[in-house]
């Protein structure tokens, strides 16, 4: 294995080969200052807002995969064997617009315009992706886009346009999608990458035993996947991260498989992924993942990192101790393996040795006699922090809780389970009853701390109503629980 002493990928149709880049460059700032390529706006710098969305390409497992990502957040080290693809290449090459520009400009999709190169970016994706999408679909594409204009309702007329233009074929990354796929296996040549000098460098490893090999030697190194939140490190904190391991690229991570009723999900998955293969598995957390950030976020910030990272707010650490997950850890070529619910240990502490890494997440399929359930609060439905996240998983016979295992986020320093809770439900009839005296169990087991996201006294509340109403959704109530404004209408 060879050592460089450059990144390289494509951006646009440019091939760029780059050896001054800092550990915590992001692309953003590479485009805009060094390229001069200001389609992309800088916002809110901190992935909410999208105005920053580019695209970039990579070869997954079903070829070349384009995806929307923050530019703000995303750091320019992370893009080796890329394309990243920005709002000015979309044009053709006769200097007609693209059919999602036009579209754009048809049903007056733009108002001020400082949002809009975002927008048609993540049109663009959803449109690459599925040439005729409903309109929760649509939306869903657009839950990482804000526009403060109030102007959604033009921008769903267009994106819903967009394929009646019957121009598709002038599609730039349509046209020359084998050609790229050929570029970027070329830029694959086995080797480390390894720029900077001292503790201020940044490193790409060529494989996980490679990763293993430079965290024994960078014990103190930290190891980013999607930066999403390693970005607001940068952006907001200012923090010194470097020397930096930046591991996106690192397909072996990047694996989801099943055996034995048991599916593994590589740290490296991102949530987009997780997702669209846990659907048809462990549905509810599907659901969970269409609530974390946006699709830019989603299509960056990884299952692994989630649990990785130990935030007491993480929305995957309580339904994977839920369903009694497992993790395993790796230093060197030393692998063993915990439960998810071990690794947390107290506030910013996780059970995590310098020079070790998560290497895989083990999720149990849910029995068919379990109830699963997960329900996060925040005070926006879409794109927003959690304040308190609930996830049960019981099961229930000849009427009476065989077994309960109930954990939260947002109420603890650590994601913790209710075990006063659950000690108050096993054995007893699964009655309305024996919930509401298993709801007076909650202090033993939390005391929620009050922030800008809920106060103490609400997070108690409605860490008990959610235990009410996993009991409603699983009772046969005929009384609507959820309803969605698509139900309504």
């Amino acid at each position: 294995m060879g050592v460089r002493s450059e990144i390289r990928f494509l951006l646009n149709d440019e091939a760029v080969a780059i050896s001054d880049v800092k550990p915590d460059e992001m692309l953003l700032d590479y485009l805009r200052v060094r390229r001069s390529l200001r389609g992309t706006k800088e916002g809110c710098a901190e992935g909410d807002c999208g105005a920053c969305t580019v695209l970039v390409g990579r070869q997954g497992r079903d070829g070349l995969v384009y995806e929307g990502v923050n530019a703000c957040i995303r750091f320019l080290g992370s893009l080796d064997g890329c394309h990243v693809v920005t709002v000015e290449h979309l044009a053709a090459r006769d200097g007609k617009l693209h059919p999602v520009q036009q579209a754009m400009v048809d049903y007056h999709g733009s108002q001020c315009g400082f949002c809009t190169p975002g927008f048609v970016m993540s049109l663009y994706g959803m449109w690459m992706r599925n040439p005729n999408p409903t309109d929760p679909e649509i939306e869903r594409a657009l839950q990482g886009n804000l526009c403060r204009c109030t102007g959604y309702e033009p921008i769903i007329k267009a994106a819903r346009a967009i394929s009646s233009y019957g121009d598709a074929g002038r599609d730039p990354l349509a046209l020359e999608r084998a050609q790229v796929l050929e570029r970027l296996k070329a830029l694959k040549d086995g080797a480390r990458v390894e720029i900077g000098q001292g503790s201020e460098r940044l490193i790409v490893p060529a494989s996980v035993d490679d990763l293993a090999a430079v965290l024994e030697a960078e014990p103190n190194a930290t190891i980013v996947a999607g930066s999403t939140d390693v970005g607001l490190w940068v952006t907001k904190q200012m923090r010194a991260i470097a020397p930096v391991v930046f591991i996106g690229g690192l397909t072996e991570l990047q694996e989801i498989s099943e055996s034995g009723g048991v599916i593994s999900i590589g740290a490296g998955v991102n949530y987009s992924t997780a997702r669209r293969e846990l659907a048809a598995r462990i549905p509810q957390l599907a659901t969970l993942i269409a609530r974390i950030g946006g699709d830019q976020v989603r299509n960056m910030g990884t299952v692994g990192g989630n649990v990785a990272n130990g935030s007491p707010i993480g929305d995957t650490p309580p339904p994977l101790i839920a369903l009694g997950a497992t993790m395993t850890l790796r230093k060197g070529d030393v692998r063993r393996s915990i439960p998810v619910e071990d690794f947390f240990i107290d506030y910013g502490k996780q059970d995590r040795a310098k020079g070790e890494f998560v290497e895989a997440l083990h999720v149990p399929l849910p029995k068919p006699d379990a109830m699963f359930a997960v329900h996060k609060i925040s005070k926006r439905q879409d794109e927003d922090i959690t304040a308190a996240l609930g996830a049960f998983h019981v099961v229930v016979k000849g009427g009476v809780v065989a077994s309960a295992c109930i954990a939260y986020g947002g109420m603890a320093a650590t994601p913790k389970r209710a075990r006063t809770v659950e000690a108050a439900l096993i054995g007893k009839p699964w009655t309305q009853a024996t919930i509401e005296a298993a709801m007076l169990a909650y202090e033993a087991d939390y005391t929620p701390l009050s922030d800008m996201r809920a106060s103490a006294d609400y997070r108690m509340l409605v860490a008990k109503n959610l235990l009410m109403r996993f009991y409603l959704e699983n009772s046969g109530t005929t009384a609507p629980i959820r309803v969605s404004r698509y139900e309504v209408a």
